[in-house]
């Protein structure tokens, strides 16, 4: 008589298993030998989403480990003020490093509150020994990382994972240890990087020079957070460069995160005219009004998400109308204060492609959902 499994293909168990927890897989395996063979096959774990949390604490399962040779995409969860969950995250980082994986993407996310004076330096010698095993890596995520990252990480990167294509460093840290000249090294060593993720520090003229020269690869993506007082402290970029950026890839997409200990001039030698802004952050102590409109003016044929964190005013409701005119190709915009009906109407009316907003007419309990369009 057939095993329960044998009634259907590998293939189809296999993108059955996929959507699985890890101890729901384990369990599958033990079925019957059908099922076993599907539960570790390379399918179910090209793409792989872990829990240290709820799945791992503790201990690396032996069905795990068995299975680490096919992961090739990892997004990795855990809490670091748990114990258990973080010495399992830290086990499988290192059971990652101890193989000559094909290991393309690994993305890391923290959970929870990071506990005071946490430096992170096991975990991040964890990513450090991944870094340095894993040399056909092409993504490295580490924005959800509440560490210092510095030079020593990025020159590891730099110099052990030439193919990569990505790297995303702006984590929300108040501290940035990643100087200019650990990122003018990367783009040296890693020609086919394409979207990149920093501090506002961490980027110089020389590095937008780089990148603007005729012999780079195609750039689609960078991603700035201006947090940090070394933030705050950064030389100017000037326009010119960005212009110059800008015609040698006509298709790059700038994300801009603007945190409150930005002062006022330096959010202006921010935003420059010729910045080609697609997602614009703004969550800033002083005036919010003035970069709303100076959005609306310089950034209408690109700006595709705004996010504004600020008190309810007359001032800010006529800037977010005035952007809403400009800004027609707006995806989705969230506005986390009570704004004017006409705002509201504004966006409906004028941004045929808005997909999400949150723009509420009273102050309702949060956290406040946004509003998807039909």
């Amino acid at each position: 008589m057939a095993e329960p499994g044998e009634r259907l293909p590998e293939e189809v168990l296999a993108l059955i298993f996929r959507h699985l927890s890890l101890k729901d897989r384990a369990a599958a395996a033990r079925v019957c030998r059908a099922w076993a063979s599907a539960a570790t096959s390379s399918a179910v774990w090209h793409d792989t989403k872990i829990s240290c949390e709820c799945e791992l604490e503790g201990m690396l399962p032996p069905y795990l480990s068995a299975c680490l040779d096919h992961v090739h995409n990892l997004r990795l969860e855990f809490e670091p003020s748990r114990e258990p969950s973080r010495r399992a995250a830290i086990e499988l980082l290192m059971a990652l490093a101890g193989r000559a994986l094909g290991l393309r993407g690994l993305c890391l996310e923290c959970r929870g509150e990071k506990p005071l004076f946490d430096s992170g330096h096991d975990v991040l010698e964890a990513v450090h020994a991944v870094c340095g095993a894993a040399r056909e890596l092409r993504h490295l995520d580490l924005r959800r990382l509440p560490f210092t990252l510095d030079d020593a990480l990025v020159l590891r990167a730099a110099r052990s994972c030439p193919e990569l294509h990505s790297l995303f460093l702006d984590n929300s840290t108040l501290v940035d240890s990643v100087g200019p000249g650990s990122v003018l090294e990367l783009l040296g060593a890693c020609p086919r990087l394409r979207a990149l993720g920093l501090h506002l520090a961490s980027l110089s003229h020389a590095t937008l020079e780089v990148l603007a020269a005729p012999d780079c690869s195609p750039f689609a993506l960078l991603t700035l957070r201006c947090a940090c007082p070394d933030d705050a402290r950064a030389s100017p970029l000037p326009n010119e460069a960005w212009a110059a950026l800008r015609r040698r890839h006509p298709g790059l997409a700038v994300e801009l995160e603007l945190e409150p200990t930005l002062p006022a001039e330096s959010v202006t030698r921010v935003l420059q005219p010729e910045v080609p802004v697609a997602a614009l952050r703004l969550n800033l102590s002083g005036d919010t009004v003035g970069p709303v409109r100076f959005a609306a003016h310089h950034y209408a044929a690109t700006l595709r998400a705004l996010e504004v964190r600020a008190a309810a005013s007359a001032g800010l409701n006529a800037a977010l109308e005035e952007l809403a005119a400009r800004c027609a190709g707006l995806r989705e915009v969230h506005c986390f204060c009570v704004v004017s009906p006409s705002v509201l109407d504004a966006f409906r009316a004028h941004c045929p492609r808005l997909r999400t907003y949150t723009l509420k007419l009273t102050r309702e309990p949060h956290p406040w959902r946004p509003t998807p369009v039909a």
